[in-house]
This record gives C-alpha cells, sequence and structure tokens, in this order.
C-alpha cells in the first residue's frame, strides 16, 4: 500500500486571493475562515482574499494567513474522499506548526494563535535589524558553507540539489552573493523579506515564542512529523516546544526531511496550502514519487479525484 506524506507551505507562498475560491465554493471552507476570524478577533479572511499586499506581506498577516489555507485545503479535501489516510506530515517552517496541527499535536485555533504571535515576534525581530537572505542557485552545500563562513553570514534553508537559502546582515548578503558567483554560483538572488529569517538576527523571537508555546497544550502526534530542525519525527511535548523555538534561528533542512520520509517508504506527496514550491522541490529531490497538490478549487478537484481512484482501485 503507497505510504502518503503532507507537506504543508511555508512564508512567500502567499497571494493576494489565496483561498477565496475554496471559500465561494465550500461552506466548509467558509466555515474555517470565520472561525479564524473569530479566533484572532480580526478580519484575517479579507486581508487574504483581497489584500491590500503590503497587508498580506506582513508576517504577522502571512503566517497564520498561509497556515489558514493550508489547514482549510486538507478539510476540504478529507471532506471530498472520505477514506483518504496520511501516514506522515511535514511543513517548511511556518509550514511545520500547520504539519503538527494536521497530527493532532495542536488545536486548530491555539496553531492559528501562536503562529500569528510567532509573525509578530519574527516581524519585531525583522524591523529591529538589518537583515536580508538571498537564494544561491547552482552550487553545492560545501562551497555555499564556504561561502557562510567568509561572509559571517547563515544557511538558512536546504531545499533541493541546486537550491540553497543564506540568511544574514545585509551588507554581508551582498558580499556572499558577490563570492558565491566566484565559487560557480549559477546565480545569487536577493530574496523580497522583511529581514534574515533562520538566523542570529532572529534570536530575540525566541524567548517571546517559547513563552506563548508554554501557554499551549500540546497532544502527542498521531503521525510522525519530520522536525525542520533535526529533519526527524518529532518526539515527546518538551521536545516539540524547544525544537520549535531552535527552528526560528535554525537551518531548515528540507531536502534531508524529505529524503527521511522516501527511506521509509513513502511514494505519494500532497502539498496543502498556497503555492506549489515543495512540489517543485520533490521534483529536484526524486522525480519517480506522486506530487499532488491542493490550494484551490482546480488543484482540490484534480488530487480529489487522483485519490479517488487510487483508492477505489
Amino acid at each position: 500500500m503507497s505510504k502518503t506524506a503532507l507537506l504543508f507551505a511555508g512564508q512567500g507562498a502567499q497571494f493576494v486571493g489565496m483561498g477565496q475560491d475554496l471559500a465561494n465554493q465550500y461552506p466548509t471552507a467558509r466555515s474555517l475562515f470565520d472561525r479564524a476570524n473569530g479566533a484572532l478577533g480580526y478580519d484575517l479572511a479579507s486581508i487574504c482574499f483581497g489584500g491590500p499586499e503590503a497587508e498580506l506581506l506582513k508576517t504577522e498577516n502571512a503566517q497564520p494567513g498561509i497556515f489558514l489555507v493550508s489547514w482549510v485545503a486538507l478539510q476540504l479535501l478529507r471532506e471530498r474522499v472520505p477514506q483518504f489516510q496520511f501516514q506522515a506530515t511535514a511543513g517548511l517552517s511556518l509550514g511545520e506548526f500547520t504539519a503538527l496541527t494536521a497530527a493532532g499535536v495542536l488545536e486548530f485555533e491555539d496553531g492559528l494563535r501562536v503562529v500569528r504571535m510567532r509573525g509578530r515576534f519574527m516581524q519585531e525581530a525583522c524591523e529591529a535589524t538589518r537583515g536580508g537572505m538571498a537564494a544561491i542557485i547552482g552550487l553545492e552545500e560545501g562551497p555555499t558553507r564556504e561561502v557562510c563562513t567568509e561572509a559571517d553570514v547563515e544557511l538558512a534553508n536546504l531545499n533541493c540539489p541546486g537550491q540553497l537559502v543564506i540568511s544574514g546582515e545585509e551588507a554581508k548578503i551582498a558580499r556572499a552573493c558577490e563570492l558565491a558567483k566566484l565559487r560557480g554560483a549559477k546565480r545569487a538572488l536577493p530574496l523580497p523579506v522583511a529581514g534574515a529569517y533562520h538566523s542570529r538576527l532572529m534570536a530575540s523571537a525566541q524567548p517571546k515564542l517559547r513563552e506563548a508555546l508554554a501557554g499551549i497544550p500540546i497532544h502527542l502526534p498521531a503521525v510522525p512529523v519530520i522536525s525542520n530542525v533535526t529533519a526527524k519525527s518529532h518526539g515527546v511535548a518538551s521536545e516539540i516546544h524547544e525544537r520549535l523555538v531552535e527552528q526560528v534561528t535554525s537551518s531548515v533542512r528540507w531536502e534531508e526531511s524529505i529524503r527521511s520520509l522516501l527511506a521509509q517508504g513513502f511514494t505519494r506527496f500532497i502539498e496543502l496550502g498556497p503555492g506549489t514550491a515543495l512540489s517543485g522541490f520533490m521534483k529536484r529531490i526524486d522525480k519517480s514519487v506522486q506530487v499532488l497538490n491542493v490550494g484551490d478549487c482546480p488543484s482540490l478537484e484534480l488530487t480529489a479525484a487522483t485519490l479517488g481512484q487510487t483508492l477505489e482501485s
């Protein structure tokens, strides 16, 4: 029997209009957007649907917005394919919170609130520093780490073969991009982000997040959830708390996380939430596995139909 893992989008996947067609067509989706507005005390749904873009791009809105659309996508898939089951979850950075919620570790409203707080804490860290990030395309991990050491920046994301992301002070990121090109990178592109995520410049967010998490009930995962920090399954509740706090400044070991799932025999991966970045990474990691996604009505219909045929056969 095929083993299925759910993958949840991270920050950067947001776009104005995300989730709107799902809310318009499915009462379950509309209800979840209304529940989210009630839990947060403001109209997140209208920001997701209509922006303005500057408001959606704020970390404190983008993170809960992506969490919410991803959660809606999962619930609609469950509704459309009642016999659907999954055996593991993983999420990129912010998406790890959605992955934990999908596995029953966090309740929906708790996950939404803590992601909103996490976004605010990270936004505050961005405003207190002058940080940036850059994508390094076509350079191996070893040379990229050398560049990071020389430029005094950090390796933030190990996404897939040929795509790494570095993070640090703006001036140092510019220097790192120059060094990466000299070492053979095809491209070194500064990213349009508010700050230096997954670097030491985010350290001020950690004690605030630790305090916020302390007030939230944590349950044991119903299925394995892969940690960005360790690229292994999460453990007991206290360890989950610490890994989520560490994650703010640690590298996202995404390729290693996916390879761990592949080694465990997973052959179907379903990306849930806005965009298809994780599906793109998967194709660079292993083209042989089945990759599906749910982010809007057409992708929901296609994935539901594909799963329905597979599960009936």
